[in-house]
């Protein structure tokens, strides 16, 4: 690790440096050799040098201050040529300055230091060598205008690709976040199901312990279980979040093929289910499968918990377009709330948990009380319609209603 720190520091001081001590290279080696060739030019001197290397000195600090730098290297040019001295590869350090101001995000002070610059180096060299011609005037004119322009094209890349790692950053956090949502609401219904389960069944052992040793041997042997049950469970969810067990799946397998011992289990607790399913069974996509399933078992778990009843019916209904899952019972219910949002007060996280798995699918859930007498939720998800399916059969399900 250290290693790999060391040579992404060593990387950064060569990329800070580098076009550094390349400007400076440039402009001294090459302006001496060009000095060479201009005998009425002021001799290369102390002052010279110090001038040819404010502008490479300068560029150190490009990243933190690209507009002081830009500034510094475009001062310093013209000093050099204002003074008198040959003229040269001297305009290195201001390229590289001014590309590094665009591709920084200082577009517009590029620009405006650059028409200075442009304006200065048409001044001093009236001064040096009189009017000059249209053609040299519109060549460094072009020739500003092609550094802004790539400068401009490389800050826009460079922001794209920003864009595009964020955007996939913050992808991934979404997965990442639905993904604990998902794990949240299972475990709730793990939980709440097998807990009240045991808690139930562990009141009964107590009550016929000395009177009805048999019956509450199969209570406890009913405890341990659905203590297993749990166990395994959690153990699934953990090694998801843990992501350390690659034998185990990456998250719970249920479904409604779990549906028939998932009621014998209520029934072990006391409370008689009866299980009914119309239309053709079929395999349903794992989200809908899951989410069918969680739903049967926390309204199950609400029966048993809240409604005081002695009965409840499941009803899997399978239609083209979606299926439909469907608990009634015959106990007083949570309550006598008048609304949805009074009787999910009354039953915690449990009907708003339902109401989001339904609703991430594109479905939808309703709770209240029951034609008849008891208590009713039935949620609607909707599953892909197979190509070449009836219409008027894809919609047959939502007749229903509201119960």
């Amino acid at each position: 690790m250290a290693t790999v720190c060391g040579v992404e520091r060593y990387a950064g001081a060569a990329r800070l440096v580098g076009p550094a001590l390349l400007a400076a290279a440039i402009q001294l080696v090459g302006t001496t050799g060009a000095a060479t060739h201009q005998l009425t030019a002021r001799p290369l001197d102390a002052l010279a040098v110090a001038l040819l290397l404010t502008g490479p000195v300068a560029l150190l600090a490009r990243h933190r201050f690209a507009v002081p730098t830009l500034a510094v290297t475009a001062v310093g040019l013209l000093g050099y040529l204002a003074a008198g001295y040959p003229f040269g590869p001297v305009v290195v350090s201001f390229v590289f300055a001014l590309v590094s101001a665009v591709c920084l995000g200082h577009s517009r002070p590029a620009w405006v230091l650059a028409g200075l610059t442009y304006l200065g180096l048409i001044a001093v060299t009236w001064v040096r060598l009189g009017p000059p011609s249209w053609w040299a005037l519109s060549a460094v004119a072009a020739w500003l205008l092609l550094i802004l322009t790539v400068g401009e094209l490389v800050r826009a890349r460079r922001e794209r690709l920003v864009r595009d790692r964020r955007a996939r950053a913050e992808a991934v956090e979404r997965v990442a976040t639905e993904e604990r949502l998902r794990i949240a609401r299972d475990l709730h219904d793990v939980l709440a199901h097998h807990v009240s389960l045991i808690n139930v069944q562990a009141g009964t052992a107590l009550h016929l312990l000395d009177e009805q040793p048999g019956l509450a041997r199969e209570a406890l042997t009913a405890i341990k279980a659905s203590s297993k049950e749990v166990l395994v469970e959690l153990r699934t969810m953990l090694g998801v979040l843990r992501r350390v067990d690659e034998d185990l799946p990456r998250s719970p397998v249920v479904g409604l093929a779990g549906l028939d011992e998932l009621a014998a289990r209520v029934r072990g607790s006391g409370l008689a289910v009866a299980v009914r399913r119309t239309g053709e069974p079929r395999p349903l996509p794992s989200a809908v499968d899951t989410a069918a399933f969680r739903i049967t078992q926390e309204a199950l778990t609400n029966v048993h918990r809240h409604a005081g009843a002695a009965s409840a019916a499941v009803l899997i209904e399978y239609a083209a377009a979606a299926v439909v899952v469907q608990v009634d019972d015959d106990g007083a219910g949570p309550g006598t709330a008048a609304s949805e949002d009074g009787v999910a007060a009354r039953l915690g996280n449990g009907i708003p948990g339902m109401r989001e798995r339904a609703a991430a699918l594109g479905g939808q859930l309703w709770v209240g009380p029951a034609p008849g007498g008891g208590f009713r939720v039935r949620a609607e998800l909707p599953v892909p319609t197979p190509t070449g399916a009836d219409p008027e059969s894809a919609t047959s399900s939502r007749g229903h209603g509201n119960p």
